[in-house]
């Protein structure tokens, strides 16, 4: 997982989204309908972030940091677990989890949607 993750992050260093017409996908939602889907601007993010650039992150999509600090801790919990024999998190709190980042995902969805200012980028 470590290996792929790794990797993920040198295409996205390597490809560059923030510069229009690169070999990254455009998103589905974004071409389709024309609107943003609560991941768009993610791979922007990921982009700001290996570049030091919290702030910029932040702006290209808020949501996507709060899903990697949640798969971050939910990955080092579980390693943790692997290492020590002992469980690192407990189904019922990922049950538990799940739809409140769902909640999240859709509460995200609509506030890019309505003309409140929110950064389309």
């Amino acid at each position: 997982m470590a290996v792929v993750g790794v990797a993920g992050c040198a295409v996205v260093w390597l490809a560059d989204p923030t510069t229009p017409g690169g070999i990254l996908p455009v998103c589905p939602t974004k071409a389709l309908l024309g609107i943003d889907c609560p991941f768009c601007g993610g791979l922007r993010a990921a982009y700001a972030l290996l570049h030091g650039d919290l702030v910029g992150a932040l702006r290209y999509n808020a949501f996507a940091l709060v899903l990697l600090v949640v798969g971050g801790w939910v990955g080092a919990t579980w390693v943790r677990g692997a290492r020590t024999g002992r469980p690192g998190l407990h189904r019922d709190l990922l049950h538990r989890l799940l739809p409140v980042l769902y909640l999240l995902a859709a509460v995200w969805f609509v506030v890019r949607l309505l003309p409140l200012g929110v950064p389309h980028v």
